[in-house]
């Protein structure tokens, strides 16, 4: 793949990562690490009922100060605020959110608090942070946000009906702990759409502005092995090694989207997410083939990149027709999955689009796409093939 000769770029990836079955063991040792002793734990109720993060309590020991299971699907302002002020009052030191990219999403956002005090409005913003925040181990129990690995989070304005993006490389996690044992009793459906929350990433990274050669190959290897074992993790879900391998390459691609950016697919999931509850990687799943064929004429040979990571004999094809096989590629690992294909099934009404695609175009996601995008109109095409 040929780049611009006037390609420069920054390349970071701050957090260390421990790997393997059975890792979350180690979490006690992690926040030795850190130089930390009251640990606080972030989750919700799904996952606490699991006995998930009764597994990290009883390794974190007497470090080990309180939880916080209270994190929705969409957490929100009062969430953070409520629970790091829980968390002040159990004297914590460090944070260790136990659960997928929402409550990873909200413990970042109590690092803050903890940290600089107030409320979380009060740093709505891009990389305004002076100083390291409150040390946070994460330990996602999906493996599709990449959440442990990135600079940004995502919390709703519940009053607006909005989602507002956060940046700043002082959130990013401290430390992920990827451990296969973590994500094994995810249902098929959740494991499929935080996959396809993975691979979008990963597509995002090697079509957005910010691509280089670094996150191509995090984003290319992630696609890889994406594509090789999610449909395994779907088919049984106590395939251990798939699951792990799903864990790696979620956490490769959150690595990889962290440093090219994302694109429209973001942008518009996260409007019809925060206006219809649809789960974010339900809608990125859904959008991804569509936003694709969008950008396709402006950049076919990043698709037909996508389309060799994937695997996909693409000799004898032109760039475009690469990047046809890879859209197809997608639609097919969907339907093979049983994941929704169109917004009409996950219960997007279409008189709702256009309201839609007015906010995508406000949303941060969308000035890194490669085709230029100003007009709602064409946004709301989009929404509309999708729908």
């Amino acid at each position: 793949m040929a780049y611009d000769k006037d390609l420069a770029f920054i390349y970071k990836n701050y957090t260390r990562l421990v790997f393997g079955i059975n890792a979350v063991k180690d979490v006690g040792a992690e926040v030795d690490l850190l130089k930390c002793s009251k640990a606080f734990i972030v989750t919700d109720k799904g996952v606490a009922e699991a006995g998930l993060a009764e597994k990290v309590e009883k390794a974190l020991g007497s470090r080990y100060v309180g939880t916080f299971d209270g994190c929705p699907q969409d957490s929100g302002y009062h969430i953070v605020n409520q629970a790091a002020e829980i968390a002040r009052e159990k004297g914590a030191d460090c944070l260790i959110s136990v659960g997928g990219g929402s409550v990873i999403d909200t413990a970042k956002g109590m690092a803050i608090l903890l940290k600089e005090g107030g409320k979380l409005e009060d740093y709505s913003g891009f990389q305004l942070l002076t100083r390291p925040q409150t040390p946070h181990i994460a330990i996602p129990t999906t493996a599709g946000t990449g959440s442990e690995v990135t600079y940004a989070f995502v919390i709703k304005d519940w009053e607006k009906n909005q989602k507002l993006l956060y940046a700043d490389d002082y959130i990013i996690p401290n430390t992920g702990i990827l451990d296969p044992t973590m994500t094994q009793g995810l249902p098929p459906m959740l494991t499929a759409i935080t996959g396809m929350d993975a691979l979008t990433h990963a597509v995002e990274a090697i079509h957005a502005l910010q691509a280089e050669p670094i996150s191509d190959a995090m984003a290319c290897g992630a696609i890889q092995m994406i594509m090789e074992n999610l449909p395994r993790c779907v088919e049984n879900g106590d395939d251990l090694v798939a699951r792990g391998q799903q864990q790696i390459a979620a956490t490769m691609a959150g690595i990889a989207f962290s440093n090219a950016q994302v694109g429209l697919v973001h942008a518009m999931a996260h409007c019809v997410g925060a206006l219809y509850q649809v789960p974010h990687g339900m809608a990125n799943s859904i959008l991804l083939p569509h936003v694709m064929k969008y950008n396709l004429e402006y950049c076919p040979d990043r698709y037909a990149l996508v389309a060799r990571a994937m695997g996909l004999d693409v000799r004898d094809m032109s760039d475009e027709e690469a990047g046809e096989a890879a859209i197809q590629a997608i639609w097919e690992l969907t339907r093979k999955m049983g994941v929704p294909q169109k917004l009409r099934e996950v219960n997007v009404p279409e008189d709702g689009l256009e309201q839609a695609a007015d906010m995508a175009l406000y949303d941060g996601s969308i000035v890194y796409n490669p085709r230029p995008v100003l007009d709602p109109e064409e946004v709301l095409q989009v929404y509309k093939e999708a729908w």
